[in-house]
């Protein structure tokens, strides 16, 4: 098929479906380092550079996910045929080129390392671009080999939102907490790990088919380490809360940010459910339609801003 000519509308259309910009949002893990360091109560002269680097980060970030997800795609096509939703995808269709979607994924890795490099240099902080590598070569690793490794494919998948996290630390740059570096790795943990029971019970008998590591799971085992990471991504969050430096509102010094709690908790239970009673654990991206518990998620930040923002209240560090 011709990149120009007549060939050439499907062919974009297809690039531009396979770069998935709603996984994006995941991306948004950046700007938390910016958020719980407390730094928009600094005033617009110093938030305004810091933000700006931050969102040349997020933008560094989504090209080389884009670049990965072509390359799963390339890698993944036989296996994507056989899924229900995946044999749509633009590579397992036949719409999009192989030799397509790699030149476009080398060319989105070239253009995010650049980005990486300038917030880097930006910064004072050459870290984030090793970072941005070590984020690329990670996921390139994953979709190539590791996961087929039982267990190690949901850890790489958490360690691949852990550097995200620390990414955005070092654009700012600010001091990273090793709370948020937990919090981040069991969250992410806990989705990863419902997403691997969605694929277990949808492709039932042709799992192994699919994706070759989900026969060496089962539906029990799942469940018994979403519910150990459901309990630790809680405690985690909670201590983190607790020990964060006390807060002076209200005339008393208390862990005031301990009020969000009960955000984290709903939205935990409300993702569990959607995953067990409503068959939505596949698409994490895909929960976040669900009112309430996109409500949810509104009002935790909302509240996090506030009790950062108010006056008198000392940063917390991301």
């Amino acid at each position: 098929m011709r990149l120009f000519g007549e060939g050439a509308v499907p062919v974009l259309n297809g690039l531009l479906r396979s770069l998935r910009v709603g996984q994006w949002t995941k991306n948004g893990l950046l700007f938390g380092g910016l958020i719980f360091a407390g730094r928009p109560r600094l005033g617009l002269h110093v938030l305004a550079p810091e933000l700006a680097r931050v969102v040349l980060g997020f933008l560094a970030f989504c090209l080389l996910s884009s670049a990965t997800y072509l390359l799963n795609d390339v890698c993944d096509v036989e296996q994507d045929r056989l899924h229900p939703k995946k044999r749509h995808r633009p590579v397992a269709a036949g719409v999009l080129p192989a030799r397509v979607a790699l030149a476009a994924a080398i060319a989105l890795a070239l253009a995010g390392f650049g980005l990486a490099w300038a917030v880097g240099r930006g910064a004072g902080e050459p870290w984030f671009c090793v970072g941005a590598v070590v984020y690329f070569l990670l996921t390139s690793a994953y979709s190539l080999w590791l996961k087929h490794l039982v267990i190690v494919d949901v850890l790489v998948i958490a360690l691949g939102f852990v550097l995200r996290v620390t990414a955005g630390c070092l654009a700012v740059p600010v001091q990273i907490s090793p709370w948020i570096i937990l919090c981040t790795l069991l969250l992410s943990l806990f989705l990863g790990l419902c997403k691997r029971r969605h694929e277990l019970i949808l492709m039932d008998e042709a799992s192994g088919s699919f994706r070759k590591v989900l026969p060496k799971y089962s539906a029990e085992l799942l469940d018994q380490m979403i519910g150990v990471a459901t309990s630790a991504t809680v405690m985690s969050y909670c201590l983190y809360t607790f020990t964060a430096p006390h807060k002076l509102w209200l005339g008393r010094e208390s862990p005031w940010l301990m009020l969000t709690i009960p955000f984290v908790i709903y939205g935990l239970f409300r993702y569990l459910y959607l995953a067990y009673r409503r068959d939505m654990g596949g698409s994490p991206e895909l929960m976040f339609t669900d009112r309430p518990l996109a409500l949810c998620l509104v009002l935790w930040v909302v509240l996090v801003l506030c009790l950062m923002l108010l006056p008198g209240i000392p940063a917390v560090p991301g």
